[in-house]
């Protein structure tokens, strides 16, 4: 058995979401003047909300008050939240859904890392919250990936040692976040390309040649 439990980041990896973040900060960005390009929104994977405000902000040359600042990321995340109304079970693909089947009959435990406050809500619209022995959120972290908080409080939940876990990421915020923390992990999307990756993967369901 080469790893004991699996730490998943949510959105890019078992979620796809990123429609709906791009549509919601776009609003945002519309209503101060920003246009929100590919570029731009590209570096806001992976990061927190606050985080990915401030790089919006910083193609602005105006200055704005904190005030300001969480009346934009309420204002974004009201909307992303409408869009995340749309998810449910089917929004989960029959690959990801058969490989955490798998996992969970190999007697692995499984755990969520994500940055995002919202990653509860996601679970419970569809429906995958039962695989799942921990789950840290946003709401549970004070320091975002690349920083490795999120997935050594989820090791630790788990009552495991970053050598005993896996890290299955999208972000390349987050594979570094994973390395920071000692652990192994998969570049599976944007992330598959990252040079600090431990393993890399095309499909979901390469992860099960792996644990």
């Amino acid at each position: 058995m080469k790893y004991k439990n699996i730490i998943f980041d949510l959105d890019g990896v078992l979620v796809f979401t990123d429609e709906y973040h791009y549509v919601a900060w776009k609003a945002v960005a519309d209503s101060i003047g920003i246009a929100l390009d590919e570029t731009i929104n590209n570096r806001l994977r992976g990061v927190s909300r606050m985080e990915s405000l401030e790089i919006i902000l910083s193609y602005s040359d105006c200055k704005f008050t904190d005030a300001e600042k969480r009346t934009f990321a309420l204002d974004k995340n009201e909307i992303y939240k409408g869009y995340l109304n749309n998810l449910k079970p089917e929004s989960i693909s029959s690959e990801t859904l058969q490989m955490l089947d798998t996992l969970k009959a190999m007697g692995k435990k499984m755990a969520i890392g994500s940055s995002s406050k919202n990653a509860e809500f996601i679970l419970d619209k569809t429906d995958i919250t039962h695989y799942f022995s921990a789950i840290v959120g946003g709401n549970s972290i004070t320091k975002t990936k690349p920083d490795p908080e999120v997935f050594l409080l989820a090791a630790k939940l788990l009552s495991s040692d970053s050598k005993d876990c896996l890290v299955v990421e999208d972000a390349h915020a987050g594979i570094e976040a994973a390395c920071a923390g000692g652990f192994d992990c998969v570049g599976i999307g944007d992330a598959y390309n990252s040079n600090f990756a431990t393993y890399r993967v095309k499909n979901i369901s390469e992860i099960l040649d792996i644990v």
